[in-house]
Protein backbone atom coordinates (compact mmCIF):
# COMPACT_ATOMS: atom_id res chain seq x y z
CA UNK A 1 0.00 0.00 0.00
CA UNK A 2 1.91 3.50 -0.90
CA UNK A 3 0.06 6.26 0.40
CA UNK A 4 0.57 9.77 -1.65
CA UNK A 5 0.28 13.00 0.75
CA UNK A 6 -1.12 15.63 -0.80
CA UNK A 7 -1.81 19.87 0.00
CA UNK A 8 -5.44 19.65 -0.38
CA UNK A 9 -8.42 18.15 -2.77
CA UNK A 10 -6.90 20.19 -5.85
CA UNK A 11 -4.21 18.58 -5.51
CA UNK A 12 -5.31 15.11 -4.98
CA UNK A 13 -7.43 15.71 -8.31
CA UNK A 14 -4.89 16.60 -10.15
CA UNK A 15 -3.03 13.43 -8.96
CA UNK A 16 -5.70 10.86 -9.28
CA UNK A 17 -6.10 12.00 -12.48
CA UNK A 18 -2.82 12.29 -13.97
CA UNK A 19 -2.55 8.26 -12.86
CA UNK A 20 -5.76 7.51 -14.53
CA UNK A 21 -5.40 9.08 -17.92
CA UNK A 22 -1.72 7.36 -17.31
CA UNK A 23 -3.18 4.34 -17.81
CA UNK A 24 -5.13 5.40 -20.91
CA UNK A 25 -2.61 6.43 -22.84
CA UNK A 26 -0.03 3.32 -22.15
CA UNK A 27 -3.29 1.14 -22.75
CA UNK A 28 -5.97 3.04 -24.85
CA UNK A 29 -8.35 -0.21 -24.55
CA UNK A 30 -8.36 0.20 -20.27
CA UNK A 31 -10.97 -0.92 -18.43
CA UNK A 32 -11.56 1.84 -15.58
CA UNK A 33 -13.30 1.08 -12.54
CA UNK A 34 -14.88 4.36 -11.60
CA UNK A 35 -16.76 5.60 -8.55
CA UNK A 36 -19.49 8.03 -8.25
CA UNK A 37 -20.20 10.65 -5.15
CA UNK A 38 -18.40 13.59 -4.24
CA UNK A 39 -15.14 12.49 -4.31
CA UNK A 40 -14.03 12.06 -7.35
CA UNK A 41 -15.58 15.18 -8.97
CA UNK A 42 -12.57 17.06 -9.07
CA UNK A 43 -10.93 14.29 -11.17
CA UNK A 44 -13.12 14.18 -13.50
CA UNK A 45 -13.01 17.70 -14.05
CA UNK A 46 -8.91 17.52 -14.76
CA UNK A 47 -9.74 14.18 -16.95
CA UNK A 48 -13.00 16.14 -19.15
CA UNK A 49 -9.80 19.38 -19.32
CA UNK A 50 -7.57 16.51 -20.88
CA UNK A 51 -9.64 15.49 -23.24
CA UNK A 52 -10.49 18.89 -24.24
CA UNK A 53 -7.22 20.04 -24.76
CA UNK A 54 -6.71 16.83 -27.13
CA UNK A 55 -3.98 15.30 -24.38
CA UNK A 56 -6.63 12.00 -24.11
CA UNK A 57 -8.45 9.92 -25.81
CA UNK A 58 -11.31 7.76 -24.36
CA UNK A 59 -12.52 6.36 -27.61
CA UNK A 60 -10.98 2.28 -27.11
CA UNK A 61 -11.70 2.73 -23.11
CA UNK A 62 -14.63 0.27 -21.13
CA UNK A 63 -15.78 1.73 -17.74
CA UNK A 64 -17.39 -0.28 -15.17
CA UNK A 65 -19.20 1.56 -12.15
CA UNK A 66 -19.15 -0.07 -8.52
CA UNK A 67 -22.70 0.59 -7.43
CA UNK A 68 -26.38 1.95 -7.95
CA UNK A 69 -28.97 2.93 -6.33
CA UNK A 70 -31.93 0.00 -5.97
CA UNK A 71 -35.02 1.32 -7.19
CA UNK A 72 -33.64 4.60 -9.64
CA UNK A 73 -33.30 5.02 -13.08
CA UNK A 74 -30.56 6.20 -15.12
CA UNK A 75 -32.35 9.61 -16.27
CA UNK A 76 -33.04 9.99 -12.56
CA UNK A 77 -30.59 12.71 -10.93
CA UNK A 78 -29.65 11.30 -8.01
CA UNK A 79 -28.44 8.07 -10.12
CA UNK A 80 -25.51 6.99 -10.60
CA UNK A 81 -25.65 6.63 -13.95
CA UNK A 82 -26.83 9.88 -13.76
CA UNK A 83 -23.90 11.41 -11.98
CA UNK A 84 -21.37 9.77 -14.38
CA UNK A 85 -23.14 10.92 -17.68
CA UNK A 86 -22.86 14.05 -15.81
CA UNK A 87 -19.29 14.94 -14.85
CA UNK A 88 -17.53 12.00 -17.65
CA UNK A 89 -19.62 10.44 -20.01
CA UNK A 90 -21.33 13.11 -21.70
CA UNK A 91 -18.29 15.38 -22.14
CA UNK A 92 -15.44 13.20 -23.61
CA UNK A 93 -16.00 10.20 -26.82
CA UNK A 94 -16.33 7.21 -25.07
CA UNK A 95 -18.64 4.46 -26.60
CA UNK A 96 -21.77 5.11 -24.44
CA UNK A 97 -22.11 1.24 -25.02
CA UNK A 98 -19.16 0.08 -23.06
CA UNK A 99 -19.93 1.95 -20.18
CA UNK A 100 -21.68 0.24 -17.78
CA UNK A 101 -23.60 0.70 -14.30
CA UNK A 102 -25.55 -1.89 -12.13
CA UNK A 103 -29.17 -1.41 -13.21
CA UNK A 104 -31.48 -0.16 -10.57
CA UNK A 105 -34.22 -0.25 -12.22
CA UNK A 106 -34.51 -3.87 -11.77
CA UNK A 107 -36.39 -5.14 -8.68
CA UNK A 108 -34.93 -8.82 -8.79
CA UNK A 109 -32.08 -8.22 -6.59
CA UNK A 110 -30.84 -12.00 -7.83
CA UNK A 111 -31.14 -11.37 -11.03
CA UNK A 112 -29.53 -7.42 -11.35
CA UNK A 113 -26.57 -8.64 -9.67
CA UNK A 114 -25.72 -12.12 -11.56
CA UNK A 115 -26.18 -9.94 -14.71
CA UNK A 116 -23.75 -7.43 -13.05
CA UNK A 117 -21.13 -10.24 -12.41
CA UNK A 118 -21.74 -12.02 -15.52
CA UNK A 119 -20.79 -8.78 -17.25
CA UNK A 120 -17.47 -7.78 -15.23
CA UNK A 121 -16.54 -11.54 -15.78
CA UNK A 122 -16.79 -10.53 -19.48
CA UNK A 123 -14.72 -7.46 -19.57
CA UNK A 124 -12.17 -8.77 -17.42
CA UNK A 125 -10.73 -6.94 -13.81
CA UNK A 126 -10.76 -3.55 -13.72
CA UNK A 127 -6.88 -2.23 -15.12
CA UNK A 128 -7.27 0.51 -12.91
CA UNK A 129 -10.31 1.13 -10.18
CA UNK A 130 -10.54 4.42 -8.79
CA UNK A 131 -12.21 3.97 -4.84
CA UNK A 132 -13.49 6.82 -2.38
CA UNK A 133 -13.70 5.79 1.23
CA UNK A 134 -17.07 6.10 3.13
CA UNK A 135 -17.21 7.16 7.16
CA UNK A 136 -17.80 3.86 8.19
CA UNK A 137 -14.91 2.42 6.02
CA UNK A 138 -17.51 1.19 3.09
CA UNK A 139 -15.81 0.89 -0.22
CA UNK A 140 -18.46 0.67 -3.24
CA UNK A 141 -21.50 0.05 -1.13
CA UNK A 142 -20.07 -2.44 0.72
CA UNK A 143 -21.17 -1.86 4.52
CA UNK A 144 -19.60 -2.93 7.49
CA UNK A 145 -20.22 -6.26 7.87
CA UNK A 146 -19.63 -9.41 9.37
CA UNK A 147 -17.94 -11.18 6.28
CA UNK A 148 -16.40 -9.42 2.54
CA UNK A 149 -18.72 -10.11 -0.10
CA UNK A 150 -17.08 -11.41 -2.65
CA UNK A 151 -19.00 -10.45 -5.94
CA UNK A 152 -22.29 -8.20 -6.74
CA UNK A 153 -24.74 -7.89 -3.87
CA UNK A 154 -27.64 -6.06 -2.99
CA UNK A 155 -26.91 -4.21 0.07
CA UNK A 156 -28.82 -2.65 2.76
CA UNK A 157 -27.24 0.55 3.17
CA UNK A 158 -26.68 1.90 7.44
CA UNK A 159 -27.86 4.92 8.91
CA UNK A 160 -24.34 6.37 8.13
CA UNK A 161 -24.55 6.38 4.75
CA UNK A 162 -27.97 6.94 4.42
CA UNK A 163 -27.34 10.20 6.84
CA UNK A 164 -24.14 10.95 4.55
CA UNK A 165 -26.28 10.89 1.55
CA UNK A 166 -29.30 12.76 2.54
CA UNK A 167 -27.88 16.05 1.51
CA UNK A 168 -28.34 14.94 -2.52
CA UNK A 169 -31.89 14.34 -1.87
CA UNK A 170 -34.82 16.41 -0.98
CA UNK A 171 -35.79 14.49 2.32
CA UNK A 172 -34.28 11.75 4.13
CA UNK A 173 -36.96 9.81 2.98
CA UNK A 174 -36.37 9.95 -0.33
CA UNK A 175 -32.89 7.92 0.15
CA UNK A 176 -33.07 4.40 -0.96
CA UNK A 177 -32.34 2.34 1.43
CA UNK A 178 -30.65 -0.14 -0.85
CA UNK A 179 -28.38 -0.74 -3.38
CA UNK A 180 -26.39 -3.10 -5.67
CA UNK A 181 -23.01 -2.93 -5.36
CA UNK A 182 -19.29 -4.97 -6.93
CA UNK A 183 -17.84 -6.73 -3.90
CA UNK A 184 -14.87 -6.85 -2.41
CA UNK A 185 -14.03 -9.55 -4.21
CA UNK A 186 -14.41 -8.23 -7.70
CA UNK A 187 -12.67 -4.93 -6.48
CA UNK A 188 -9.57 -7.04 -5.15
CA UNK A 189 -9.06 -8.49 -8.00
CA UNK A 190 -8.63 -5.45 -9.95
CA UNK A 191 -5.09 -5.09 -11.05
CA UNK A 192 -4.66 -1.41 -9.59
CA UNK A 193 -6.27 0.33 -6.73
CA UNK A 194 -6.78 4.34 -6.53
CA UNK A 195 -8.17 5.51 -3.52
CA UNK A 196 -8.71 9.05 -2.89
CA UNK A 197 -9.66 10.78 0.52
CA UNK A 198 -10.15 14.34 1.43
CA UNK A 199 -11.29 15.84 4.63
CA UNK A 200 -10.88 15.61 8.39
CA UNK A 201 -13.98 13.77 8.48
CA UNK A 202 -12.06 10.91 7.33
CA UNK A 203 -9.09 10.79 8.94
CA UNK A 204 -9.96 8.20 11.96
CA UNK A 205 -11.17 6.02 9.41
CA UNK A 206 -8.94 6.06 6.97
CA UNK A 207 -6.15 5.29 10.33
CA UNK A 208 -8.08 2.09 10.63
CA UNK A 209 -8.01 1.45 7.10
CA UNK A 210 -4.19 1.78 7.00
CA UNK A 211 -3.44 0.79 10.18
CA UNK A 212 -6.23 -1.15 11.72
CA UNK A 213 -6.69 -4.30 12.03
CA UNK A 214 -8.20 -6.34 8.41
CA UNK A 215 -11.49 -7.01 9.29
CA UNK A 216 -14.96 -7.23 7.24
CA UNK A 217 -16.18 -4.42 10.06
CA UNK A 218 -14.22 -1.73 8.36
CA UNK A 219 -14.74 -3.20 5.00
CA UNK A 220 -11.78 -0.75 3.39
CA UNK A 221 -9.21 -2.36 5.96
CA UNK A 222 -9.30 -4.73 2.82
CA UNK A 223 -7.02 -2.78 1.06
CA UNK A 224 -4.02 -3.44 3.17
CA UNK A 225 -3.86 -7.14 1.24
CA UNK A 226 -3.77 -5.46 -2.23
CA UNK A 227 -0.77 -5.48 -4.41
CA UNK A 228 -0.93 -2.72 -5.80
CA UNK A 229 -3.07 -0.32 -3.92
CA UNK A 230 -2.24 3.98 -4.01
CA UNK A 231 -3.95 5.81 -1.61
CA UNK A 232 -3.71 9.73 -2.80
CA UNK A 233 -4.86 11.73 0.60
CA UNK A 234 -4.72 15.18 1.64
CA UNK A 235 -2.92 16.74 4.87
CA UNK A 236 -6.07 16.69 6.72
CA UNK A 237 -7.64 12.94 5.82
CA UNK A 238 -4.20 12.08 6.97
CA UNK A 239 -4.20 14.39 10.22
CA UNK A 240 -4.41 11.33 12.57
CA UNK A 241 -1.53 9.48 11.08
CA UNK A 242 2.45 9.92 10.72
CA UNK A 243 4.01 8.83 7.25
Amino acid sequence: MQICKVKNYQELSRKAANLIAAQVILKPDSVLGLATGSSPVGTYEHLVAMYENGDLDFSQVTTVNLDEYKGLAGSDEQSYRYFMNTHLFHKVNIDHAHTYVPDGTEPDAEKACQAYNELLHKVGPADIQLLGLGHDGHIGFNEPSDHFEDETHCIDLTETTIQANKRFFESEEDVPKQAYTMGIGTIMRCKKLLVIVSGKDKAQILKQVVQGPVTPEVPGSILQFHPNCTIIADEDALSEMTI
